[in-house]
């Protein structure tokens, strides 16, 4: 008697497509941002509406379909400036970017597209915001941010102890005896006002008030301001991104008299009840610059920096980019911006802020 002979059929594997998003993929699009391990709130497709309209960068967002089903997205913004020339990024302006996928091969398509069309546009640089780890080669990886992720303890005693001793602990239990008073959700005025004066002690251009507007308008749901005010003035504030199961103070800031009352340390002590109270699990205290002022603070609130592997790859540009705050060629601009009248800096902020991010 025979055995039978089993015939395995091999399911060949479908096609990757690549293709622009168009304004009739913004549905599909953020289901799949939505539930994408490797995407973030940045990866939501109103961002590029956001952008375009606030800073006049054009959207060249790309999405890859396999067997008719999305299985990939990469945000990108042609972003063209007469001060630093043009670059094809994932995403300017904010945090994490890159392409989302579990694929590795719908990555590799979606990333060579990418170079494909940063030559077509003929940009300086391609620049990828990758929130993990990249695998391949021909990229050049940049390693000077960090980000700062950590679950929220379950109630204020406990924020309290999960701060080192030699940290933020002492400001914050001195910030509790200041009569300060959290406001959520908040005015953006308020936010307005006090990010102006933030931005530009620290020696940067404030964006224009209406990038605030339409982020809130944008994204309804998954944004909220926060205020901290004494004697019924607000000193200290942040623009609070939710997402999944976290939160994020992506933008902050407190006015000079913050500074002594602590105002900032009991900002972030109460978005984290708040969060806690409304269901999310982590704090995202967001990106900085390894070695900065802010790198510190986070790191001494307990937060373990995550280094980001922002990555790179040159077109005509003949050397990596570096606008940020830190660059000694910035230096006595950023001097001269600090002493500004706040009247002057925030009607030449919104103008020039869009060159920046």
């Amino acid at each position: 008697m025979h055995g039978s002979l089993t015939v395995k059929r091999s399911i060949p594997i479908q096609p990757i497509e690549i293709q622009r998003a168009s304004s009739e993929d913004q549905t599909a699009w953020d289901r799949f941002a939505d539930v994408s391990p490797s995407a973030t709130f940045f990866h939501r497709h109103a961002w590029a509406d956001v952008i375009r309209e606030c800073f006049g960068h054009r959207p060249e967002y790309l999405l890859a379909r396999r067997g008719g089903q999305m299985a990939g997205i990469l945000p990108l913004m042609h972003k063209s400036s007469p001060l630093f020339g043009q670059a094809l990024i994932s995403t300017p302006f904010l945090s994490y970017g890159g392409v989302a996928t579990d694929d590795p091969a719908i990555r590799q398509a979606l990333e060579s597209h990418a170079v494909q069309l940063a030559e077509e546009l003929g940009v300086q640089y391609l620049e990828l915001r990758n929130r993990g780890q990249r695998r391949d080669a021909g990229h050049s990886p940049a390693t000077q941010y960090a980000t700062f992720l950590k679950d929220i303890p379950q109630d204020m005693e406990q924020i309290i102890r999960s701060i080192p001793a030699k940290g933020r602990r002492h400001d914050l239990k001195r910030s509790l005896r200041q009569d300060l008073v959290f406001e959520a959700p908040g005015r953006l005025e308020d936010l307005y006002e006090i990010l102006a004066e933030s931005f530009r002690n620290l020696g940067t251009p404030i964006f224009p008030r209406r990038y605030f507007d339409k982020i809130l308008t944008a994204f309804p749901r998954e944004t909220e301001v926060c205020t901290v005010k004494k004697d019924g003035r607000p000193i200290s504030a942040a623009l609070v991104f939710s997402f999944r199961d976290h939160v994020q103070p992506f933008y902050a800031g407190g006015r000079r008299s913050a500074r002594d009352l602590h105002a900032n340390d009991f900002l972030f002590l109460n978005i984290m009840l708040r969060a806690r109270v409304r269901g999310y699990a982590a704090f995202d205290f967001g990106r900085s610059k390894v070695g900065s002022g802010a790198y510190a603070y986070k790191s001494h609130w307990g937060f373990e920096a995550e280094p980001l592997a922002y990555e790179y790859r040159l077109i005509r540009g003949t050397h990596l980019p570096d606008i940020s705050p830190q660059n000694p060629r910035y230096k006595h601009m950023i001097a001269l911006w600090q002493r500004l009248p706040l009247v002057i800096a925030n009607v030449l902020g919104p103008r020039i802020s869009g060159h920046f991010g």
